[in-house]
C-alpha cells in the first residue's frame, strides 16, 4: 500500500470546525500557533456555544456567553481572531442538511485550502474523543467539504441569496482518529497550547495544580514516540484527507 501523500507545508486559509470551546485547544491548538506563526489566517467555526459543559452551578443562560468569551480569549493566545459560533444546541448535534449548509456557508466566506475537523470515527481507544457532537460535526463538515461548499448547485440559496460562489477544499485534517497518519511538532509552542487551554476556565478551573500540563505532555510524548519523533518531543497528530 502507497504512503499517504504529504501534506502541503504551507497554505493562505484555515478553518477549523468544532463542536464545543475547547474542543480546538485540547486537541489542536499547537498545532493552530504553529500555523499562525507561519503567516497563516486561521478561522475557528464553533458549532455549538457549550452550554451544557461545566463543572459549577454556573446558570445554563450564562454558560453559552461565558465559554464564548472563553474560546475568544483562547483563540488569542494561539494567534487567532476570527471566532465564528453557529449556535446549535450542546449535546443534541443531529446529522441535518441545514448544518450542512451552515458549514458550507462558512466553508464559501473563509475559502480556505484547509480544513481541521473532529474524526467522524468512533475511537474505541480514547472514548472521550468520540463525544457524539464530535462525530456528528466531524461528518458534517466531510459532507460540506464534499460535495456541498464546491458544487455550484448545491444549497443554492448561498449563490442566489447570499453571494456565495463555489469553493474546493484541498485538504482535511482529522483530529481524535483512530487513523492518525500526520504528527506536528508542537514542543516549542506549548505554553501558548496550555495559556489557550487555562482560558477555559469554566472546563479546567477545577483541575488541580500541574495536573493540565502533566496530562497534555504525557498525551502528546505518546503521541510523538508512534510516529517517530525522539523521545523529548511532544505532538499533535491527525489523519490527512486530501480532499480537491
Amino acid at each position: 500500500m502507497p504512503l499517504p501523500s504529504a501534506p502541503a507545508e504551507h497554505v493562505e486559509r484555515v478553518l477549523c470546525v468544532l463542536a464545543h470551546p475547547d474542543d480546538i485547544d485540547f486537541g489542536s491548538s499547537g498545532t493552530v500557533a504553529t500555523w499562525t506563526a507561519d503567516g497563516t489566517e486561521v478561522t475557528y467555526c464553533i458549532v455549538t456555544d457549550g452550554d451544557a459543559g461545566g463543572f459549577d452551578d454556573t446558570p445554563r443562560a450564562e454558560m453559552g456567553p461565558l465559554r464564548q468569551a472563553e474560546q475568544r480569549a483562547a483563540a488569542k493566545e494561539v494567534g487567532v481572531s476570527d471566532v465564528r459560533f453557529l449556535g446549535h444546541p450542546d449535546g443534541r448535534l443531529e446529522l441535518t442538511l441545514d448544518l450542512r449548509r451552515d458549514i458550507a456557508r462558512v466553508i464559501r466566506q473563509v475559502r480556505p485550502q484547509r480544513v481541521l475537523t473532529s474524526s467522524p470515527e468512533r475511537n474505541w481507544e480514547r472514548i472521550g474523543a468520540s463525544h457524539p457532537d464530535h462525530m456528528t460535526v466531524g461528518e458534517s463538515t466531510l459532507r460540506a467539504v464534499y460535495p456541498d461548499a464546491r458544487n455550484p448547485f448545491a444549497v443554492p440559496e448561498l449563490l442566489a441569496d447570499e453571494g456565495l460562489a463555489e469553493w474546493t477544499v484541498a485538504e482535511v485534517w482529522l483530529s481524535g482518529s483512530p487513523r492518525a497518519d500526520h504528527a506536528v511538532d508542537v514542543t516549542d509552542v506549548l505554553d501558548r497550547k496550555l495559556a489557550a487551554l487555562r482560558s477555559h476556565v469554566s472546563q479546567v478551573g477545577h483541575w488541580p495544580e500541574n495536573r493540565l500540563e502533566e496530562f497534555l505532555t504525557g498525551w502528546m510524548r505518546r503521541n510523538a514516540r508512534t510516529h517517530g519523533l525522539p523521545e523529548s518531543r511532544l505532538a499533535e497528530v491527525f489523519h490527512v484527507v486530501h480532499t480537491a
